[in-house]
């Protein structure tokens, strides 16, 4: 049965691929916005980082540099998992396969959640806060407080659009699992596949900046 019958376009445009290609082209304009925003934030971290300099390299030493290690990894693998998801249709693959493969990203996400929040109570147990509220011994300068704030800021940031991906990424298996998706159309899960990759992306710049500099 042809594809326009299976899938008729929104009342405002004439053609499912029209249609497609609005969507897709709206994704790319919010991916967009997403980096310019994230990009000011680092532009403020990486001049700060040249003004404090050797402050902010003692304050990244004392970052959590195993769990951030690993929630990278935990992320690389996901978008595996979500890149395999968004192609399914494509590939003929079935409902069953495309939403285990969204369960499993979805399993993966909440590990992310999980050991950033035991990073946060590390954290918090050795009095390592944002701004005012920050007293580690260890590192008490003006920099290291500068980093940290910094760090709960972007990276807190960072966890809600995790968060919100798995939202989207479980919105999407149950789409799957109604049967909404086929060769033809699977738009939808082509764009939250975007979305989770921008969230990696975004970690991919974090990691190094707040875990690695040492």
């Amino acid at each position: 049965m042809d594809g326009a019958l299976l899938h008729p376009p929104a009342e405002q445009y004439d053609t499912l691929e029209r249609q497609t290609q609005a969507a897709t082209f709206g994704m790319w304009l919010f991916v967009g916005s997403e980096l310019l925003f994230f990009s000011g934030l680092f532009a403020v971290y990486f001049g700060l980082r040249a003004r404090y300099g050797a402050p902010f390299i003692e304050a990244a030493q004392h970052s959590k540099l195993a769990i951030g290690t690993v929630n990278t990894f935990v992320l690389l693998v996901s978008s595996y998992f979500v890149a395999l998801a968004a192609s399914g249709p494509r590939r003929g693959s079935s409902h069953r396969a495309v939403r285990a493969a969204l369960f499993v990203a979805v399993g993966l996400g909440f590990l992310f959640l999980v050991l950033k929040g035991v990073e946060y109570a590390e954290h918090f147990r050795d009095g390592i806060y944002p701004a005012g509220l920050y007293h580690y011994a260890e590192a008490p300068s003006n920099g290291a407080r500068m980093f940290f704030t910094l760090y709960f800021f972007m990276t807190g940031l960072h966890a809600i659009h995790v968060g919100i991906g798995i939202g989207l990424l479980l919105w999407m298996a149950r789409r799957v699992g109604r049967g909404d998706f086929d060769a033809v159309y699977y738009t939808p899960l082509e764009i939250c596949g975007m979305y989770w990759h921008l969230v990696d992306i975004i970690w991919l710049f974090l990691w190094p900046c707040f875990y690695l500099l040492r």
